[in-house]
């Protein structure tokens, strides 16, 4: 498996957006399966069942982020929730990861073109 150098991943709980400079396909989208219709169905029935949906369903979602990473020699998770933390503590207990630099940084909520050039910049200054 061919490694490529840099990836920033912008995210949140709900969207991860990658963003490869040096790639044609500049963006790709992972998108979590938890939705405000999931959580209200499983509210209805508890409060618990919930929280277990949630779980396993961030749990799935950062696997599929995790597996593209794994693609990559350095990482940059930025964006405006704490979900880049998770994320970045979710893969420091695999150990598929321990040979790739991961980044967290914080940003606001941002277009596409403020996405890449906040990877760009990011990775032109190391």
């Amino acid at each position: 498996m061919k490694t490529n150098n840099n990836l920033g991943i912008w995210m949140d709980h709900s969207t991860a957006h990658l963003i490869d400079l040096n790639s044609k396909n500049k963006g790709s989208l992972i998108v979590s399966k938890f939705t405000t219709e999931i959580k209200e169905d499983a509210l209805i029935k508890s409060e618990s069942l919930m929280h277990n949906k949630r779980q396993q369903m961030q749990e799935e979602y950062y696997e599929k982020i995790g597996a593209e990473i794994l693609k990559y020699k350095h990482v940059l998770l930025f964006g405006p929730t704490n979900a880049k933390v998770e994320l970045h503590n979710y893969l420091n207990k695999d150990s598929h990861f321990k040979d790739i630099k991961i980044d967290v940084a914080a940003a606001d909520k941002m277009t596409d073109n403020e996405k890449d050039a906040f990877v760009k910049k990011h990775f032109e200054n190391i």
